[in-house]
């Protein structure tokens, strides 16, 4: 009995779902990024920043949220709870010292070492990001979709947890919200790191996983739909503390829930024996009733390219396979006569392993980044600034919205990931598309934020955020569909250069310049205090802002469409052959 208690005990331990719940924790805590539109009207009133100073300050942020260069080395060369230390210390020193310097207990510095402060801070999501994505994907290679969305989906709720927390703590002292999103973050990764790392997950694969899933997709429209409730009952009603501890107590043990996957699996669904006999592949295996005369080597795929007729791609999937594969056994035939002299590779074909420096020379790599660019920057500019948003429209209590956009933000990486699936599982139609849909939303939300209708702040929230967070669940999904999985640390984390590259622009030039321009309008014609700092009010001050995010929402959407039509025959060789 206490030997099989042990062998349990041990099977948890090293279970796949104990992993990825760990994960799912880490990742709530790692998006400190979206509580910046907290934050920022902190720093600016204690510091004296105008807006343009305000939004440099947002790029540094971004630009850590972004470069995870270091953290990708970290987890290849060394265990993952390593990289997810150096993230906890990177987290309380810079914003630690942030907290110093707004509240007076440290000499204020110039910008440029607050914008190193705010990046070394904000740096520490990247290595939480790390260890949770890599652990996620090694463990359930065949599942990257539902798991890169889930994880990444948390990493979006993580500002409406925090700032729950934040309203239970009922600190009269506003730079409080800094000090928490220093510590906590901290806290949690030290606590979990050691269960952060790969357990065999491939060979773990179970009859009930599909369920297990859909129990933590149900566990996570829950948590949304539970704090969306809250925020909207704690904005319109005047509740006691005792009421906000409640829901915030609710909130843990909602958290908490996922845990029961990994105890069932371990300990109620396991008494023949460990599941790890039947072993997912980490690539996909060859057919075995395929004919090996069509077992095509490499190196006929490129002349398969340049001799197919372009009509081939407009027909059918049973036909256009049967085309395809009668022109692969023709070309196989004459390279074996001497008749057609086979062309030696010059790199990986789209849906192979590519490297860094391959992927770069692609058009469709381009294609992504510049649409993660101008989609995934657009709405990272409205999160930068929704504080000053929802201010100039005349609310007072920013935090609500914060806590808005990022239970949307969490909802659009979930059904990024899930309907995007549907799309390439049911149809093989390229990834992509979904993203195209995303972007038109989000384009739709800037023109409420343009003209600031009533309730435009909650219907672009609403918007802005699912379209923001589907982009985070696609974007990934397709790297690796289209470059593969062997070199995905390195792809994704140069695609993820695209948000501050966007911000750089958007916020830190764009929105921030005219902001600053609307306000000196206001100030002049009104009495004005040169020691006061610069405010505009009303829907002019983003209204050409929001107008050019949606402008360059739609060319990201263009963009999207074109990268659907160019990769409809990598979707069709890599789920044609799955569909019913």
């Amino acid at each position: 009995m206490a030997s099989t208690t042990r062998e349990k005990f041990a099977s948890f331990i090293n279970n796949r779902w104990l992993v990825f719940v760990a994960a799912m924790w880490i990742q709530s805590c790692a998006g400190n990024g979206y509580l910046f539109g907290s934050i920022s009207p902190v720093i600016k009133s204690s510091l004296n920043y105008n807006q343009k100073e305000l939004a440099r300050l947002g790029v540094a942020k971004d630009l850590g949220d972004s470069v995870g260069f270091i953290a990708g080395s970290l987890s290849e060369n060394f265990p993952l709870w390593v990289a997810l230390l150096v993230g906890a210390v990177q987290n309380l020193v810079g914003y630690g010292w942030v907290w110093l310097i707004v509240t007076g207990r440290a000499p204020v510095l110039p910008l440029w070492a607050m914008c190193f402060l705010i990046f070394a801070g904000n740096n520490g999501e990247t290595y939480f990001n790390t260890g949770s994505l890599v652990s996620g994907v090694q463990n359930f290679p065949k599942s990257r979709g539902p798991v890169v969305g889930i994880l990444k989906g948390f990493a979006g709720l993580g500002g409406a947890i925090l700032s729950q927390i934040y309203t239970m703590i009922h600190s009269p002292d506003p730079a409080s919200i800094i000090l928490m999103v220093a510590v906590a973050p901290a806290v949690v990764a030290v606590s979990l790191m050691f269960f952060i790392r790969p357990v065999g997950g491939h060979r773990q694969l179970r009859p009930t996983d599909g369920a297990s899933f859909t129990f933590i997709y149900g566990v996570c429209i829950l948590l949304a739909v539970y704090l969306m409730a809250v925020m909207l009952i704690e904005d319109l009603v005047v509740v006691s503390h005792n009421i906000v501890t409640i829901f915030t107590i609710v909130l843990f043990v909602i958290l908490v829930v996922p845990v029961l996957v990994p105890i069932m699996t371990s300990f109620f669904m396991d008494s023949n024996g460990p599941v790890d006999t039947v072993e997912e592949p980490l690539v996909p295996k060859p057919e075995e009733d395929q004919d090996p005369g069509l077992r095509t080597p490499d190196l006929i795929l490129s002349e398969v390219e340049d001799e197919k007729p372009s009509d081939v791609d407009s027909l059918p999937a049973s036909e256009r396979h049967k085309r395809i594969a009668q022109l692969q056994t023709q070309l196989m035939q004459a390279a074996a006569k001497g008749a057609v002299r086979v062309k030696g590779r010059r790199g990986p074909h789209r849906g192979e392993d590519f490297t860094l420096m391959q992927a770069l020379v692609k058009a469709d790599f381009w294609l992504i980044f510049i649409s993660l660019l101008l989609g995934g920057g657009s709405g990272l500019t409205v999160i930068d600034n929704l504080g000053q948003m929802s201010q100039s429209l005349g609310y007072n209590n920013t935090h609500v919205f914060v806590s808005m956009i990022s239970i949307w933000n969490f909802l659009g990486r979930i059904s990024g990931g899930y309907f995007s699936e549907l799309v390439v599982r049911d149809y093989a139609y390229p990834r992509p598309v979904a993203l195209a849909v995303a972007q038109v939303v989000m384009a739709i939300g800037n023109v409420f934020f343009a003209f600031g209708w009533p309730g435009a702040m909650y219907i672009g929230t609403l918007l802005i955020g699912l379209g923001y967070g589907a982009h985070w669940a696609i974007v990934p999904a397709t790297a690796s569909e289209l470059f593969g999985l062997k070199n995905f640390g390195a792809l994704y984390n140069f695609l993820t250069l695209a948000n501050p590259a966007g911000s750089l622009v958007f916020s830190g030039m764009i929105a921030s310049t005219i902001y600053d321009m609307e306000a000196e309008k206001q100030a002049h014609g009104s009495v004005f205090n040169p020691d006061d700092v610069l405010k505009c009010d009303g829907y002019i001050c983003y209204f050409l802002t929001s107008l050019i995010m949606s402008g360059f929402c739609i060319i990201a959407c263009i963009l999207s469409l074109f990268l659907v039509r160019r990769t409809k025959p990598v979707y069709t060789q890599l789920y044609g052959k799955t569909r019913t």
